[in-house]
């Protein structure tokens, strides 16, 4: 599939998720700035693509990313941080979302799994009481979280000034 047909609006995403599940597939929604594409993201990705057949990534839109990162951040605009993870072998769909949270993605999409980093445990996931009210298994998937476009933009910024 072209990278670019990855990316569709909800939904379209909706509609391919319900197809999915007619044909037997386990769906897992995950969702992230991927602000600089790194090894972290790719671990994350893949963590996540094992918990079922099928994986959507739901990418934070600029003004989402901005609430949570703060000033300065997206580095890169929302289509193009969408392309990027789009372009990722194991990535199926992805959609750009504007919410705070995933909490209204997860009843929109009704995905099997919802997966979340590292950096989170089964009892801090935002998300975790609308996937139970939902029946959506949560997996905590990817490495240690010791990547972070925060860390790699420091060590950047060090390099350039220091």
């Amino acid at each position: 599939m072209d990278t670019r047909a990855k990316i569709m609006d909800r939904g379209a995403v909706a509609q391919c998720i319900r197809d999915e599940k007619v044909r037997g597939h386990s769906v897992v929604l995950t969702n992230g700035c991927f602000d600089i594409l790194h090894a972290g993201h790719v671990r994350y990705l893949e963590g996540a693509k094992r918990e079922g057949d099928v994986l959507v990534v739901g990418i934070n839109s600029d003004g989402s990313v901005r609430k949570l990162k703060g000033a300065g951040r997206p580095i890169l605009p929302e289509e193009a941080r969408a392309e990027l993870v789009a372009a990722l072998r194991v990535v199926d769909y992805v959609l750009i979302f504007s919410e705070d949270n995933v909490e209204q993605l997860l009843r929109d999409m009704r995905p099997n799994v919802h997966a979340k980093g590292t950096d989170y445990t089964a009892e801090t996931v935002p998300e975790r009481s609308v996937a139970a009210e939902l029946g959506i298994r949560v997996a905590i998937v990817g490495d240690p979280k010791d990547h972070s476009t925060r860390e790699l933009l420091s060590g950047i910024r060090e390099r350039t000034h220091g």
